[in-house]
């Protein structure tokens, strides 16, 4: 009986949160995978998309109001959501995501789209003042392109037995990676009191704190002395909307403007401690590495946890089929058909074609949305064509394969040259930190060589 009564205990809790998923802007540091995509529908580790990361720490952790902000090139996230998370019946008839496209708006400039992360919740501020959402009291504010597995109701009841206005989640960090960030200054009790944006020198060592105040060791304290905001948010519903329509209305951005401004006009804003796994993969670098990540042993995060499974859309494919393989630290996933190749320390993605002598390392192959027949592959090779997938002998290392790619016989991608930027789409390439993209849909000839 326990177990039931705290499930209906943290349903009714859950009921009076709504989250709100931030879709980002035009996704320029992911190009080119959001040439044609929105940035929350890149995919990730074989089978998902990132979008699937908040949606479905949202769903473990009970909350079933959600709504998804997008801007640019969002049908395939539309339809990645609408096959996906179809919340009618199965929660309630309070359950329920919502995407809301930007719209344009009268602003100082004549009619504008979002102009940021504050201004596009603020576009939208009306719908937490409307009946369908008068039982909510909090609202969680989180982003689109982080890569992490967290309990948001940990995180807002801690915000509400704090009472604050305004509560952040943080990092707790060290030395070496403590510029990349905004950084937080907190007071005894937990309470934000400054802010300081990549400070470095001087500005850095004076925002130390002692982070034992938010529940960490001496010894990792000692180690980790700097607390870095990671852009996940809990509002009071009653904060939130005063903030954008009456305080603020143009300020535009959360992290840069809202919060620290609250902050200094007595609001009450507090710092929540998440201590594990996290990681913003929202440049090409950081994604292709959160990527390959995932197939070492042991992996820092795993998508399979029986106890809270990352979701993502029922494709109903086979299982892969692997011949004569060698291969090691590397992820297949479902649908796949390779055989006599080699792969290491790569992501094999839904329905990829490997040929015969392919040999792929630190490479990440994001799969096909369809299968090609035999009848259609012989075909395509007869008349000089190339089918989807990789060919027979092709050498690849550090690339990303975008979707529907089509890599011939014999291709060697290897940046043999060292290129660290490079657009070369007109050849079916695009090159960002010395990470080669092939583009989707792209065709790649028979011995091609980068």
């Amino acid at each position: 009986q326990a177990p039931v009564d705290n499930l209906i205990m943290a349903r009714s809790v859950s009921q009076g949160v709504a989250a709100v998923i931030l879709g980002g802007g035009a996704g320029t540091r992911l190009y080119p995978l959001t040439k044609q995509r929105a940035k929350p529908a890149v995919p990730i580790g074989g089978a998902y998309r990132l979008i699937d990361i908040p949606m479905s720490n949202c769903i473990n952790s009970g909350i079933s109001k959600i709504y998804i902000l997008t801007q640019f090139n969002s049908t395939s996230l539309n339809r990645h959501l609408a096959r996906t998370y179809n919340f009618q019946g199965s929660i309630g008839s309070s359950g329920f995501v919502e995407v809301l496209a930007a719209t344009q708006t009268p602003g100082a400039g004549g009619k504008e789209w979002f102009q940021g992360t504050a201004d596009a919740v603020r576009q939208y501020v009306w719908l937490f003042e409307d009946v369908k959402n008068k039982s909510v009291e909090d609202v969680v504010i989180l982003s689109g392109d982080h890569l992490y597995r967290m309990d948001y109701m940990q995180f807002v009841q801690a915000h509400r037995n704090a009472d604050a206005d305004i509560t952040v989640s943080a990092l707790p960090m060290d030395d070496s990676r403590a510029t990349d960030f905004g950084l937080m200054k907190i007071d005894d009790s937990g309470r934000i009191i400054d802010f300081a944006e990549k400070p470095t020198g001087d500005e850095l060592k004076a925002m130390q704190v002692d982070t034992t105040v938010l529940g960490l060791t001496a010894e990792e304290a000692k180690a980790m002395p700097y607390i870095a905001s990671m852009g996940i948010y809990v509002f009071k519903k009653t904060a939130l909307v005063e903030l954008l329509k009456d305080k603020m209305p143009d300020s535009n951005d959360f992290g840069g403007e809202i919060i620290p401004t609250a902050a200094e006009s007595g609001y009450k804003v507090q710092c929540y401690l998440f201590n594990d796994y996290w990681e913003d993969i929202g440049t090409i670098k950081s994604f292709f590495e959160a990527n390959l990540a995932l197939a070492q042993q042991p992996p820092r995060f795993e998508f399979y946890d029986a106890e809270n499974p990352i979701y993502t859309s029922p494709r109903f494919l086979p299982p892969a089929k692997i011949t004569q393989c060698k291969m090691s630290q590397s992820i297949v996933s479902h649908g796949v058909d390779m055989s006599d190749c080699i792969v290491e320390n790569s992501i094999i993605g839904l329905r990829s074609r490997i040929g015969k002598g392919a040999d792929i390392r630190d490479t990440m192959v994001i799969g096909a949305d369809y299968y090609e027949s035999e009848e259609d592959r012989a075909q395509l090779l007869a008349s000089g064509g190339v089918p989807v997938g990789i060919g027979e002998g092709s050498t690849i290392r550090n690339c990303i394969v975008d979707k529907n790619a089509r890599i011939g016989k014999n291709c060697v991608l290897v940046n043999k040259e060292g290129i660290e930027e490079a657009n070369m789409e007109d050849q079916g390439f695009y090159i960002r930190s010395g990470i080669v993209t092939v583009l989707r849909n792209a065709v790649i000839a028979d011995g091609t060589v980068l």
